[in-house]
């Protein structure tokens, strides 16, 4: 009797652990519907093109100008091929790892890493840096791709919040530690360019995790980060 109560108390504790992680992992995902990705690309630019030609209409501009005419094509270009590829999961940098023969175990900090994002509230630019860091569990990834895991996260609508998460998730799937720290420094055209019209401020979120929890392993980051 005791060892089936054991079983069933850790059945549920399991089911408890998997409810908690798909919150988690809800919170940091995309908003996207299931039908997503039922489309191709040349689909969706056609059926953008159409839309944004509509609204370009609705404001009163004439379609019929030679440097308007083929604008809502290159919108269309624009949102699935670039500033929102990073909605695709085809477009995820696949990780290069190599292994570590000098047994280097300190933090690799790459700063000043450019974000370029849009918010998915008013669909404006976010610019800014991110500054990220890693502690080797006996692989390192190659440089470049710590780029472009930044650069995939950022190519989508998002909020700070989420893509700070999201690279440091991704980090952490691809590093296999949970050694890593991400901080985001960025200027927001939806607080600079409407509403309050503040030019002058910037956005910072971090998010910390494995041994950059520790006081003295944050501090030596942001001492490296200045």
């Amino acid at each position: 009797m005791i060892k089936d109560e054991t079983v069933n108390d850790l059945t549920l504790a399991q089911v408890v652990t998997d409810l908690e992680q798909d919150h988690y992992n809800a919170a940091f995902d995309t908003p996207l519907r299931p039908d997503a990705f039922e489309l191709d690309d040349d689909t969706k630019m056609e059926h953008i093109a159409k839309h944004f030609a509509a609204i370009m209409e609705t404001l009163g501009m004439d379609l019929e100008d030679d440097s308007l005419r083929d604008t809502p094509k290159r919108v269309a270009k624009m949102y699935v091929k670039e500033i929102f590829s990073g909605l695709n999961p085809a477009n995820k940098p696949k990780p290069t790892l190599f292994k570590n023969p000098f047994n280097y175990n300190q933090m690799l900090v790459e700063r000043n890493i450019a974000v370029f994002s849009n918010c998915e509230h008013h669909f404006v630019p976010i610019v800014g840096k991110a500054h990220v860091a890693y502690i080797s569990n006996g692989q390192v990834i190659g440089l470049s791709k710590l780029n472009r895991i930044v650069q995939y996260c950022s190519q989508r609508p998002q909020v700070q919040e989420r893509l700070t998460m999201q690279i440091a998730n991704m980090l952490k799937e691809a590093l296999g530690t949970e050694d890593v720290a991400v901080i985001i420094d960025a200027h927001h055209h939806c607080v600079s360019s409407r509403g309050i019209r503040d030019a002058g401020s910037t956005t910072l979120t971090a998010e910390y995790s494995g041994q950059f929890l520790n006081i003295e392993t944050k501090n030596e980051f942001l001492k490296y980060i200045g």
